[in-house]
């Protein structure tokens, strides 16, 4: 009864030195409420496209109807190895969690040992004890408490941050796969431009044998046929480039042997963008870092309650005995049963420094989640309005390659009655292969842009 009088005795003194403790204010706890007043201005609608336009789908990989595409992606969310970084970062933020839980129960370990002693004499005796102690610091202010929150809000962050790694990889897969595409066809175009050279060389050829042309038409020819294998190679190089990033992100060797489709899917219809308030709750960069700011406010509730005083009880219950036998009689049980106090009085300011510091922190987490929140707006205004630049281009492109395709029909004609020069049908044909290259890299650029879109609307991936 006496350990018991003086535990409920160090209880009351405790809550009357919490009337002299001091902490800094009040804390706003609401972290979506201070996130969201990070973020000011939002418009009601996107100034790319002027209004609403429906909400996001999910299972942008499906849309764009390519089976294969969609084998790459489940296959790089496998074995992906910064995929598999990232969540075993998720799992340690788990574990983190948990651990910081465990000083709200009480700890309670078992302890048993035995010895011997004698003389000279012979005379000899034994000893034996076995007990269970257990310890317990009440969270009266709620320090335990606010740090599991903390640790629980920063997993939360975790897992937040591996969907957007998933998001991110999809988006990766996709522009990487069309990539190799793009470099696959700009290949085959390549070498078109050379059989097509080199049928003017051998033309030109046989003009200089028969005396119609001249020395400098053959050499020109010929330089253009060097300049054009020279492209070629290139092509070829960045093909291999683009299949061993694929592969990197697939989690295989990057050995280039990677077999892709010889054309570029159809560009799926535009995702509706919605409203931009909308991707502070879907996209999971931005939820995340909301998240640090929730993780950010409990560190700095565990600062402040770091200063009150602190109350922890302990036990023991146990046996001792000379024998074995009688170790657990109850003549030999003892128990018993304490509490301290600890008051923080004086400790150099560290106290002081610690809310500092988390106030920091938070003010850190704040300033973050409002960065992410604008690069997001900004990557959907650009993706909206690439979409725009993209649409207009197209057609300038699909008219320019029709336009060269007529007017190099008609140098031929001219250069094969004697009518033009071989320097005219060269520079249309160049004008043409180039038209024809930069459509490619265009029609590659729109599943990019229907990409990104998705990716900055927070649409899902699957």
């Amino acid at each position: 009864m006496r350990n018991l009088r003086i535990s409920v005795s160090t209880l009351a003194l405790a809550v009357l030195l919490t009337g002299c403790a001091t902490t800094s204010g009040s804390v706003n706890n609401d972290a979506k409420s201070i996130a969201a007043s990070s973020v000011s201005n939002v418009p009601t609608d996107w100034a790319a496209v002027g209004k609403r336009v429906g909400d996001v789908r999910v299972g942008w990989v499906k849309a764009i109807d390519d089976p294969a595409l969609s084998k790459l992606v489940n296959e790089a969310q496998a074995n992906n190895k910064n995929l598999q970084a990232a969540a075993a970062n998720v799992d340690r933020s788990w574990a983190l969690a948990k651990q910081a839980g465990a000083a709200l129960s009480p700890q309670v370990g078992l302890s048993a040992g035995s010895g011997g002693s004698g003389n000279l004499d012979g005379a000899s005796g034994g000893s034996f004890n076995l007990g269970v102690q257990a310890s317990w610091e009440l969270d009266i202010w709620g320090r335990i408490k606010s740090g599991q929150q903390a640790a629980v809000q920063s997993a939360q962050s975790a897992d937040a941050d591996y969907k957007f790694s998933q998001h991110s990889l999809a988006a990766g897969v996709a522009r990487s796969y069309f990539v190799a595409i793009e470099a696959q066809r700009q290949e085959k175009l390549a070498n078109d431009v050379v059989a097509a050279i080199g049928k003017i060389t051998n033309i030109v050829q046989i003009q200089f044998d028969n005396g119609a042309a001249t020395q400098q038409d053959v050499s020109l020819a010929r330089s253009d046929l060097a300049t054009a294998k020279d492209s070629l190679a290139s092509a070829k190089g960045g093909k291999r480039d683009a299949l061993r990033a694929l592969e990197l992100l697939l989690g295989r060797y990057p050995g280039a042997d990677i077999e892709v489709r010889s054309e570029l899917p159809a560009v799926p219809a535009a995702p509706p963008a919605g409203i931009p308030s909308a991707i502070l709750e879907r996209r999971p960069d931005i939820i995340a870092a909301e998240r640090r700011i929730a993780a950010a406010i409990n560190t700095v509730n565990q600062a402040h309650a770091a200063k009150l005083p602190s109350i922890s009880l302990s036990g023991s219950f146990g046996g001792a005995s000379n024998s074995l036998s009688s170790l657990l009689s109850p003549s030999n049980i003892a128990w018993k049963l304490a509490s301290s106090l600890l008051v923080p009085v004086i400790d150099g300011g560290a106290s002081d420094a610690a809310i500092e510091i988390t106030d920091a922190d938070q003010r850190a987490a704040v300033a973050a989640y409002a960065d992410t929140a604008l690069k997001a707006f900004g990557e959907v205004e650009t993706a909206l309005d690439q979409g725009v630049v993209l649409r207009e281009r197209k057609g300038n492109l699909s008219e320019a390659v029709s336009e060269i395709n007529t007017a190099l029909k008609i140098a031929e004609v001219r250069f094969n009655e004697g009518e033009s020069d071989l320097l005219e049908v060269l520079q249309i044909q160049q004008r043409k292969f180039g038209a024809q290259s930069n459509l490619i890299s265009l029609e590659r650029s729109e599943l990019d842009q229907f990409i990104n879109l998705n990716l900055a609307l927070g649409g899902n991936w699957k």
